[in-house]
């Protein structure tokens, strides 16, 4: 397994932009699709965003389309989710996962290695 480490949550106003980093260890940080998901107080951990190893596949919930962007960098063994026009729904833990096998399943129990949780805060 990987290990992920999430980083760049915060508190942003509505309407504000926030970049998330995912860093991963070992030397197999290429091979793995990678994913985003975020859960909110009291409710399921939902699919965001996933991007596969190369790059050239790339999954967006509604939710966020034409507002977050997800990116890799295998050289630095790491994943972005850029974030603009913040609203406040948005606010919940964003986790990074990684799996491999099918990119299109995109629930969380398809993903095998996750990290602890970045908290995003959107105010209005």
């Amino acid at each position: 397994q990987v290990q992920l480490v999430e980083s760049g949550g915060g508190l942003v106003q509505a309407g504000g932009s926030l970049r998330l980093s995912c860093t991963a260890s070992g030397r197999t940080f290429s091979s793995y699709h990678m994913g985003w998901f975020r859960q909110a107080p009291g409710k399921d951990r939902d699919f965001v965003a996933a991007i596969s190893w190369s790059g050239d596949k790339i999954y967006y919930a509604d939710s966020v389309k034409g507002r977050f962007t997800i990116s890799r960098d295998n050289a630095k063994n790491t994943v972005y989710l850029q974030m603009n026009k913040l609203k406040p729904e948005d606010t919940a833990v964003y986790y990074c996962a990684a799996k491999y096998g099918d990119l299109r399943a995109t629930t969380p129990e398809y993903f095998g290695s996750w990290g602890q949780g970045t908290q995003v805060t959107v105010s209005s």
